[in-house]
């Protein structure tokens, strides 16, 4: 055989073999992707049969309760358009409350109730590290004005704690 032909040869299993790899890695992928669905698009019929999802907005108002076993919890999900009712079994989240935002990942049951695997409570958007409140709190007690604050010594400070964490 030529060299020429073993070449060819050398490059066509090569690239046989990496998309084979690459088939393989999809495929691996795609059992392992869990998508996020509103409460409107699960009462639209937009969400997978099936298989695993996550549905997420607010704790409805009023909606949670405990059975008598003491793990088993339902509550419902508002996007304020639609609702989802859900139920899960395991510990909750402690920052998980009523008209709080929280995401619930597991399957829709023929009956509409979404029965959760894992529920995670989302916190609101004033959270900070502790590392970094800790050095915007030093800065504000040193910076003596609004000025001094924003010529530099709130920022260096916040830096160096953003830096230490």
């Amino acid at each position: 055989m030529k060299p020429r032909h073993k070449r060819f040869l050398l490059i066509g299993v090569a690239l046989i073999l990496l998309g084979g790899a690459a088939a393989l890695v999809l495929n691996a992928f795609q059992d392992n992707i869990v998508f996020f669905h509103t409460p409107s698009e699960v009462a639209e019929g937009k969400v997978p049969q099936g298989r695993t999802f996550r549905v997420g907005g607010m704790v409805q108002a009023g909606s949670l309760s405990r059975e008598a076993d003491g793990m088993t919890v339902r509550f419902v999900i508002t996007d304020t358009a639609k609702t989802v009712p859900v139920v899960y079994k395991g510990a909750l989240p402690d920052l998980f409350k009523e008209a709080k935002g929280a995401v619930a990942q597991g399957k829709l049951g023929a009956d509409g109730v979404f029965t959760a695997t894992e529920v995670l409570a989302k916190h609101d958007e004033n959270y900070m590290p502790p590392e970094a409140k800790d050095a915007i709190d030093k800065a504000h007690k040193t910076a003596r004005t609004v000025k001094d604050w924003r010529e530099g010594l709130g920022t260096q400070a916040y830096g160096a704690g953003l830096r230490a964490a």
